[in-house]
This record gives structure tokens, C-alpha cells and sequence, in this order.
């Protein structure tokens, strides 16, 4: 491990909690806050919700203020999601969700998705990005690794105004190239505790985030649900 990576334990988590952070949300941070722009109020679509970044970006959303859409293939997940925040759950693995977004969005389609999934759902996440749509990739869990890009759907995405979706992807870079950003990352995620708290919710905030920042306590007068 390289010294630069290394960061000081806030002093409300466990060990436990403080070795699991960096690991999904510090991805999560970068593909919401970083390069996803989330904000409150604007749809995020997770595309296997019940992975380890998948809920990571849920929790997230929600402390954001976004509400989310999840995918997942068991209903069981999807349920159990729902006491976490998760707002609209489709019961599916495969690129189907098309139809589901837009109905949940009155047909506006979501301002950001995380795909976990891989390169078979790739076409359905462009689809149901909304006007100025960000896309972030993130993972490939269907072991696919290339997809076809509809350059028409960009391009009617493009009349309704002035704009076009845009896509990125995260944590495959070089080590070597990765580094400073990582490094940015995680003292971000370290060094200012409102950043920090924007980044988990659940057990991590009730034990962290509540001790250090008032928004989050039940008290607050603010949903996440």
C-alpha cells in the first residue's frame, strides 16, 4: 500500500466500518458527487442494486436527496432494500427496464445511472437517461465487456434540447494512473466530515454521521425516503 493512500480513522467507526468505506464509497463518491453531479430531487437508476456498490450508491443517493431506482433478479433483495431508501424496485437482470424507468419518471427518464451490470444492459441505460443524462460504468458483472452504442438515441436525446448524455467510466485505470485521484478521493472522503457524511446512511450513519452532522438525525426535519 502506498503511503499516499493511507488516512486517519475517523474516530466514530469501527475498524470494521473504516476498512469497508474505501472500498465502495469512494467509488460511489466519485461516480455521484465527483463526475455524477448528483443533486436532490433528481432520479439515479443502479442496475444490480444489491451488490456491494450497488446499495454503497443507494445509501448514498438517498443521504443526496436523489431518488432511486434499483434493479435486481430477487424480489427478496428488492424488499429488503426498500428499509434502506430504495423508491421504485424492478424484479429483472436483464435489459428490460426501459419501460419501467420512464413510467416511474413520468417519461422523463433519470439524470444519472450506475451501471454494475456490464455491457448487456449497456443500450437499455443509455435509453433511459434523461436530457443531460450521465452515465457511469462501473462494473461487469455479466462478464460483458463491449457493447453497441445507438447514435440515434443520442441524437433524440439532442433534439428535445440542447445537450447530450454523457458517459464515464470508473476504477480501471492503471494503479500508477489511478493514484492521485484515489488519493484525492479518499481525503476528501476523510478531511471533511460534510463530505463524508454525504457518503453513507444506515448503520454507518446512526453510529458516524449522526455524532458529527445534525442534517442527518431523525430530527432534522429531512426525509430520505
Amino acid at each position: 500500500m502506498d503511503a499516499r493512500e493511507a488516512r486517519r480513522v475517523p474516530e466514530p467507526l469501527t475498524w470494521e466500518e473504516a476498512a469497508a468505506t474505501p472500498l465502495t464509497f469512494i467509488v460511489v463518491y466519485d461516480m455521484l458527487i465527483a463526475q455524477g453531479r448528483l443533486s436532490a430531487g433528481q432520479w439515479l437508476l443502479v442496475t444490480a442494486v444489491s451488490s456491494g456498490v450497488g446499495v454503497a450508491a443507494l445509501q448514498t443517493g438517498k443521504v443526496l436527496g436523489a431518488r432511486v431506482i434499483g434493479t435486481s433478479g430477487s424480489a427478496e433483495k428488492l424488499a429488503r432494500l426498500e428499509k434502506l431508501g430504495l423508491d421504485v424496485g424492478i424484479r429483472t437482470r436483464a435489459g428490460d427496464f426501459h419501460d419501467a424507468v420512464m413510467k416511474a419518471t413520468d417519461g422523463k427518464g433519470v439524470s444519472l445511472v450506475v451501471n454494475n451490470v456490464g455491457g448487456s444492459v449497456f443500450g437499455e441505460c443509455v435509453r433511459s437517461l434523461a436530457f443531460e443524462g450521465r452515465l457511469a460504468i462501473v462494473g461487469h458483472l455479466d462478464r460483458v465487456l463491449s457493447a453497441t452504442l445507438d447514435i440515434e438515441v443520442l441524437h433524440r436525446k439532442r433534439r428535445r434540447a440542447a445537450g447530450r448524455p454523457q458517459i464515464h467510466g470508473v476504477g480501471r485505470a492503471g494503479r500508477q494512473d489511478r493514484r492521485p485521484r484515489l488519493s484525492g478521493l479518499a481525503a476528501a472522503l476523510t478531511s471533511d466530515p460534510a463530505t463524508l457524511a454525504r457518503c453513507a446512511r444506515g448503520r454507518f450513519c446512526s453510529r458516524a454521521g449522526r455524532q458529527l452532522w445534525p442534517e442527518l438525525r431523525p430530527d432534522a426535519g429531512r426525509s430520505h425516503a
